[in-house]
């Protein structure tokens, strides 16, 4: 019996997972929040119960021993070396990985090297990498990359069209983001539509981030988001796509320094930026139904920078078998739904199912059979594609 522990480190918090690979079942998963504070919150989730405690955690390094710690303290594992592999969510890879690697030094050194493109996460991740490293030294190491599905997109879709040499002397170019969502998600519809040998899938993974990428045979052919995840549609507080020249007016007839501005973009736009209530599509609603005009609004833009994509995805394309839903607004949000493939109807041919739109469960086509596209919602799961990956190369 192999346990494997997915592990995905943020700028102030670690999540996990540990599976018991023979049959991928989850033993236990949760979040340590808030790290760096007196008052981060620790939770957990075991036997069909919840535990949350909030206590101080420094840093990454006590967060990953407080996990470890819980783990036997509550006999969830009898000793630490039963966790053979620990699979690591990596946001940033670069052009350097175009799949999952076992970690070594020179791996270590080019995601150290890549910090400038993902400071918020790369950092972060190499200081769990190195926690878990020294705690249990006898499991193998994984990284899993966010960019590493797309790194199969052509130079079309890829290169900005600035002066050459900032791709060739610094690497400014599209990377993409939410890859391993996009590959699991997409391999759920290839093998949903009977596994066919080619395919042209749209997958919207609509969250607090969100992105859309165009499949093409199982491949990542064009996706949203760019040298950073601040690029693409509308999100919960990120702006997307907007004209590069607000940049310059914003610092030259507002006085804010880069840092202000890209905090601005990052931190205060999207749906809490437009409706002025909040960052979560559920509070947005709920305003917008007590007849909240900006949040009416801010659900308007983000459900038509949703089809924006949509539309010239599917161009790219040519054609499309298939549209699939995932993440939290995309799984949950029935009405998000709805709008979108409401407005896209009469151009793609799609007929939905409203019933099962609105009422069903879980993974689900929600069109009828006379659709010319499927559509399907299928809640997604990077933690078990890490920890495949894991168990893949590390032989166990």
């Amino acid at each position: 019996m192999s346990k494997i522990i997915a592990v995905n480190a943020g700028s102030s918090s670690l999540k996990f997972q540990l599976f018991e690979m023979d049959d991928e079942h989850v033993i236990t998963s949760g979040i340590v929040e808030r790290i760096g504070m007196d008052d981060a919150i620790f939770t957990i989730k075991y036997n069909g119960e919840k535990e949350t405690k909030t206590l101080p955690v420094p840093t990454h390094n006590e967060a990953v021993q407080l996990l470890l710690d819980t783990l036997i303290e509550k006999k969830i594992v009898h000793d630490l070396t039963d966790i053979k592999g620990i699979g690591h969510r990596i946001v940033q890879g670069g052009s350097y990985f175009d799949s999952s690697v076992v970690i070594d030094e020179d791996v270590k050194a080019k995601i150290k090297e890549l910090i400038p493109l993902a400071p918020l996460h790369n950092g972060p991740h190499l200081i769990g990498i190195n926690a878990f490293e020294k705690a249990i030294p006898s499991a193998g190491a994984v990284a899993v990359f966010d960019t590493a599905f797309h790194q199969s997109m052509p130079p079309k879709n890829y290169i900005y069209p600035i002066p050459y040499e900032y791709y060739t002397d610094h690497a400014i170019r599209k990377y993409g983001a939410h890859g391993t969502s996009h590959y699991y998600v997409s391999q759920r519809v290839i093998d949903l539509l009977g596994n066919p040998e080619h395919s042209n899938i749209i997958v919207a993974h609509l969250g607090a981030g969100g992105s859309l990428t165009a499949v093409k045979d199982g491949k990542s052919y064009d996706t949203s988001m760019g040298l950073t995840p601040l690029a693409g549609i509308m999100m919960a507080t990120r702006c997307g796509d907007i004209d590069a020249s607000v940049f310059d007016f914003m610092a030259e007839n507002l006085g804010m320094s880069a840092h202000e501005i890209i905090t601005t973009f990052n931190k205060k736009s999207g749906l809490l930026g437009v409706s002025g209530v909040s960052g979560d599509m559920r509070d947005v609603k709920a305003a917008a139904e007590e007849g909240n005009k900006r949040a009416q609004l801010a659900i308007e833009i983000f459900e038509n920078r949703v089809v924006d994509y949509i539309g010239q995805y599917t161009f790219e394309l040519g054609h499309v078998d298939a549209i699939a839903f995932t993440a939290g607004i995309g799984e949950n949000s029935d009405f998000v739904r709805h709008d979108i493939l409401a407005k896209i109807t009469e151009a793609t041919g799609i007929v939905i199912d409203e019933d099962a739109n609105k009422n069903g469960k879980g993974e689900r086509l929600i069109t009828k059979p006379e659709s010319k596209i499927k559509v399907f919602v299928i809640p997604t799961d990077e933690e078990l594609v890490i920890a495949r990956d894991t168990k893949r190369l590390l032989n166990l």
